[in-house]
């Protein structure tokens, strides 16, 4: 194991070792466009149940929590897991969300035509945690802790069936299945900033 792995590993193993400056400078760049994601995503998470309509948004509305294909909230265990294994997982989910945001966005085309400001941000959702994906597979490539071999693409028949689920569904359950994806968009950019913090300097152990 290199000693840029046991760092990883172990933040805290050997404080005398410091990242390499451009990748100090890539952690922070990608910890802050997670940061700036986590806020955006609680944003969009509101502003799509803004436009569902009743019983969306009363209080003490708790909708079914739909399976999504492909992807399913963090773990309660993820927090005890080593930090390049949680990054890992982070990464993967970062990769699934996309076509899935896609999806919600063209049902949501037809259900709310005249919200074109909800369309588009999540068309902005899907863009931008897709960057996010790709830059923390660049910080994981960089510290030697990248999954071994390409990573797979996100099947796609996971992202049909969701897709489909969603066009087929009946009005309330494709509204469902849209608050769905949507907060675990918020959970996994939440989670993958939390995850990162532990490697900028400075951050939580």
């Amino acid at each position: 194991m290199s000693r840029r792995e046991g760092s990883l590993e172990d933040p805290q193993a050997d404080s005398s070792v410091s990242l390499l400056p451009h990748l100090e400078a890539k952690i922070r760049q990608t910890h802050s466009l997670a940061h700036l994601l986590t806020k955006y995503a609680e944003q969009l998470l509101q502003e799509y149940v803004q436009h569902q309509g009743d019983p969306f948004g009363l209080p003490g509305f708790s909708p079914p929590r739909l399976p999504v294909a492909g992807l399913s909230a963090p773990a309660p265990s993820h927090a005890g897991l080593p930090l390049p294994e949680r990054l890992r997982l982070d990464a993967a989910a970062l990769a699934a969300l996309p076509p899935l945001l896609d999806a919600v966005r063209r049902r949501q085309a037809e259900l709310n035509p005249r919200a074109p400001r909800l369309l588009r941000h999540l068309e902005d959702a899907a863009r931008q945690v897709r960057a996010l994906g790709a830059a923390l597979e660049t910080v994981l490539a960089a510290l030697g802790a990248a999954a071994h071999g390409p990573r797979p693409e996100p099947p796609a028949t996971a992202t049909a069936a969701t897709a489909a689920t969603a066009t087929a569904a009946g009005v309330f359950p494709a509204k469902v299945l849209g608050l769905r994806v949507c907060g675990l968009y918020r959970e996994w950019v939440s989670r993958t900033e939390g995850d990162l913090s532990q490697l900028v300097p400075g951050g939580p152990a």
